[in-house]
């Protein structure tokens, strides 16, 4: 307790240690605004060790936007599950190599696996699972990712290396129409020290990126290791993707999930919603502890902080929860009015904690739309709200499996460099499926199957 002392030692005024209380006014930053950050690209030149200069095109505004995204993402819990739920539901239970051999009346495939026991080890190795893991982290983070196709002296492509959207840039294409991606650990600021020289290497076309190396091949070119973009298209950027999420960060729900936690624990933390009112008249303090017992001020002040704090234990704290407060009066016999009696009256809490968890829903939930991933999947229906009507089992297999359905394309574009991977070293005619586990009702006889999509 912290306690007001005049100069002789008398309480002037208290404060409790054990105050609960709210924040009343507006947090930081309370005015939303509509905030880009993939800004219009801007060019900066990268000198290399050969003093040949690049221009390279710049990733979102100061060169910052897959900093900025992944610390936006790590400090919004619903968004950083939502994108790795996409991950995981994208990637599946791993990869399978099969060849068609035919089609069911319904449409299915007949697939076959490949008994290739080499085939088998690569597709299901750490190499394609380390790409998948690593690749699809960026391509939903940041909407592109990079792969390095590692190749030996002999020109034979021998490994996939995805690269960190931390540290690659795009250059501007040539007259024919390549470009280069430069790989640094100095970004977003330009690199190029002599002692640190970044990686430049070539970029695959995207029209066609198997012809593209058959291209190289043949002029002698494929002695050193270049780059398979993938990205996600949707944005109609030829450098860079654009994230799914991305719109609703520029309409501030990503924001408003920033700011109800901030409220609450401003609320519950700073402000004024005080519990106990005690009045304690000043003649009290001169019966309990006459000035003249004390041989200083300072010393009375102590007793009488010491006396107080064994009060505020008394009365506050999760373990004196209902206990009783035992004070004493006087009376004057001269008039009989009561003197130097404490009054102590609890004080109504009007704060309503709860109306901000209705907002922290909306924002949660449209978060959720925005990565097309149904709320009710991680129990994020709002009971009685406006998007009750979506909850039960048959809605969340039913959204899982649309899920599935979409991850399609998302799909092919990460499988696509395991398929040049297989096809630089001769394997032809695989087609390569993802291993699902699908959700079924009770009445099938069991909980879930296996599939291959």
């Amino acid at each position: 307790m912290e306690i007001l002392f005049n100069k002789e030692g008398t309480p002037l005024a208290m404060t409790s240690r054990f105050m609960f209380g709210e924040s009343t006014g507006r947090p930081e930053n309370y005015e939303r605004k509509k905030k880009q950050i993939l800004s219009p690209y801007s060019l900066e030149k990268v000198r290399t060790l050969h003093f040949r200069e690049l221009e390279v095109m710049a990733w979102g505004r100061n060169n910052k936007f897959p900093e900025t995204a992944i610390e936006t993402i790590s400090s919004t819990s619903v968004l950083n599950t939502g994108l790795k739920f996409l991950r995981a539901l994208t990637v599946g239970q791993g990869v399978m190599a099969c060849r068609v051999r035919g089609v069911k009346d319904n449409g299915d495939e007949v697939l076959e696996a490949v008994d290739d026991p080499q085939v088998r080890r690569f597709v299901g190795g750490r190499m394609v699972r380390r790409y998948l893991e690593k690749a699809s982290r960026d391509y939903f983070k940041v909407g592109s990712a990079a792969v390095e196709m590692m190749v030996n002296a002999a020109g034979d492509i021998v490994g996939l290396n995805p690269l960190n959207a931390l540290f690659y840039r795009y250059t501007l294409p040539d007259a024919y129409g390549a470009c280069k991606c430069v790989v640094s650990g100095d970004w977003p600021n330009v690199p190029g020290r002599r002692d640190r020289d970044p990686k430049v290497l070539d970029v695959l076309m995207d029209y066609d990126p198997g012809l593209h190396v058959e291209w190289m091949r043949a002029r002698g070119r494929l002695r050193r290791s270049f780059v398979f973009p993938v990205r996600d298209s949707w944005s109609n950027n030829d450098y860079y993707g654009e994230p799914v999420w991305l719109p609703a960060y520029i309409l501030g729900w990503v924001e408003v999930a920033h700011m109800v936690p901030k409220f609450l624990q401003k609320a519950y933390k700073n402000q004024i919603t005080w519990k106990w009112h005690v009045q304690i008249p000043y003649s009290f303090w001169d019966r309990k502890f006459p000035p003249q017992d004390f041989e200083t001020p300072k010393l009375r002040t102590a007793a009488i902080q010491k006396y107080m704090d064994e009060v505020e234990e008394n009365l506050c704290g999760l373990q004196n929860a209902e206990k009783p407060l035992f004070t004493h009066y006087n009376v004057n016999e001269a008039n009989g009015k009561i003197e130097e009696e404490w009054k102590i009256t609890a004080l109504d809490n009007k704060y309503k904690g709860g109306e901000n968890l209705v907002t922290s829903a909306a924002a949660n939930s449209e978060i959720l739309f925005a990565l097309m991933v149904n709320p009710n999947v991680f129990g994020a229906g709002m009971p009685g709200g406006t998007y009750a009507g979506n909850q039960g089992g048959s809605n969340i297999r039913e959204a899982f499996l649309v899920n599935l359905a979409n991850a399609y394309i998302d799909r092919q574009n990460l499988l696509d460099p395991v398929n040049l991977y297989l096809e630089a070293n001769g394997v032809r005619d695989v087609e390569l499926r993802f291993r699902n586990t699908i959700l079924t009702t009770l009445d099938t006889g069991a909980g879930t199957q296996k599939t291959l999509s």
